[in-house]
């Protein structure tokens, strides 16, 4: 007569949340120096549009091209969105100065924000995809943008922004050989399979 081995009971145990290690004592590191500088003068330049069109205006009611009203609110136009412009020049230091990001074994972390603080966490088992981009303005100051893709929708992805050029190719490959080795573990699991109309695998 054979021994039946033990059933495994299954176990749901509550943890307390007191005890719960918390991911803000990761020493997060910041963004490099030169997106302070990039993020102030973007900045800056989204608001030379809306001034220059005040100028204009300013300027064609001096011509006698528009009504004189509109020459007089341009002045107080002007000075308002002046003022606007640097209130968002002083947010963008401000924010630029509180990103950071960290690279852990089995995550990635990049928290934003100033007045709603972000912290987003990605595990390396959910991200697909990985990218860098990086517009004109951003490869002035050498600076590029890490973009992950992963398997929760748009929702889910996040994008860290700051990281100078050398910085994000070599977070990237890493990324991309923990995507590569992840799907090298699910194929040894799932065993061999074969192509679809005798196409190399």
């Amino acid at each position: 007569m054979t021994s039946r081995a033990p059933e495994e009971t299954f176990a749901n145990a509550v943890l307390a949340a007191d005890s719960l290690p918390d991911f803000r004592a990761v020493v997060l590191q910041p963004v490099a120096p030169a997106y302070r500088p990039y993020a102030v003068t973007a900045a800056v330049l989204g608001w030379l549009v809306p001034l220059g069109a005040v100028l204009i205006a300013w300027a064609a009611a001096a011509a006698g091209l528009v009504p004189a009203a509109l020459g007089a609110l341009a002045p107080v136009g002007f000075g308002a969105l002046l003022v606007i412009a640097m209130i968002n020049a002083v947010f963008a230091a401000v924010d630029a100065r509180r990103r950071a990001w960290a690279l852990r074994e089995h995550d990635l972390i990049y928290r934003s924000g100033v007045l709603w603080r972000r912290s987003v966490i990605v595990p390396f088992a959910r991200i697909q995809h990985v990218e860098t981009v990086s517009g004109p303005l951003e490869r002035r100051f050498g600076l590029t943008r890490l973009k992950c893709f992963t398997a929760g929708g748009s929702g889910g992805d996040l994008t860290v922004a700051g990281l100078d050029l050398e910085t994000a190719r070599r977070v990237r490959q890493f990324l991309l050989e923990r995507i590569r080795d992840g799907e090298d573990d699910g194929a040894a699991v799932s065993g061999p399979h074969e192509a679809p109309n005798g196409a190399d695998d």
